[in-house]
């Protein structure tokens, strides 16, 4: 794998996900043979890792469970000391499609944090009830804190520049939402730009969200929670010499 500055990483943080990932990752291959692939496998109980391998990807295996932050601080880590100035984190379940990995990485160009949008008028994914509710909190609330307008705060389909990548190494979260909202609110509180790029997402290839009243009045509850403990922590400024001298 090349430790060159101008390569893309591609992270694809995998939990048991042996039945998809392999066809994820050939479809991110297909896509741009340039991109360096590695699956994180967290712990999982399945073929996750032999699939992900047999695909053509580089794997890095944990030990246990820890996570997505667990597993995509992993990712950025790796990407750090390999000497990478531009990363994005792929889902292993096939929602992301692979087509808008270029458009999210061109978000870089004036950010250093590109999210891929899943409620920007491109394509057709809804939620509703309590988890609508939470979802525009979320985004209205970080879109003060990151001076910009923002429609999707919790979309895992997101690009890091080399300021972001240095961010994450030192702090990324693995509690619940710590992966997207405490994670961009430290990154943002450290300075940081954040941009979105509209994206439309794809069903699941496998496996199958929880989207009953319960449990969408839970997510309510836990992310208004999650957002109040991300706006007390505060991060110390990233330099731009910091990123760019490696």
């Amino acid at each position: 794998m090349s430790s060159e500055s101008d390569r893309v990483l591609i992270i694809v943080p995998a939990w048991n996900e042996g039945r998809i990932v392999g066809t994820t990752v050939q479809a991110i291959r297909a896509t741009d043979e340039s991109y360096d692939v590695i699956v994180v496998d967290d712990g999982s109980q399945d073929d996750t890792a032999a699939a992900a391998r047999a695909a053509g990807a580089t794997v890095l295996s944990l030990p246990f469970n820890v996570g997505v932050g667990g597993a995509m601080r992993t990712g950025f880590t790796y990407a750090q000391r390999e000497g990478y100035s531009r990363v994005i984190q792929v889902d292993a379940d096939g929602q992301h499609n692979p087509a808008d990995i270029a458009r999210v990485l061109a978000g870089l160009e004036t950010a250093d944090i590109s999210i891929g949008a899943r409620f920007a008028e491109v394509g057709d994914y809804t939620v509703r009830g309590p988890r609508h509710w939470a979802m525009r909190f979320l985004a209205r609330t970080v879109s003060r804190v990151a001076k910009v307008r923002l429609t999707d705060v919790t979309s895992g389909f997101r690009a890091a520049n080399s300021r972001a990548i240095d961010q994450y190494v030192r702090y990324y979260p693995a509690e619940y939402l710590g992966d997207t909202i405490d994670s961009l609110v430290a990154a943002c509180h450290a300075g940081l730009r954040v941009t979105q790029v509209p994206v439309a997402m794809r069903p699941r290839a496998h496996g199958t969200p929880s989207q009953g009243p319960i449990g969408a009045s839970i997510y309510l509850l836990r992310s208004i929670f999650a957002l109040g403990l991300s706006m007390l922590r505060r991060a110390e400024p990233i330099p731009e010499t910091e990123a760019t001298a490696r």
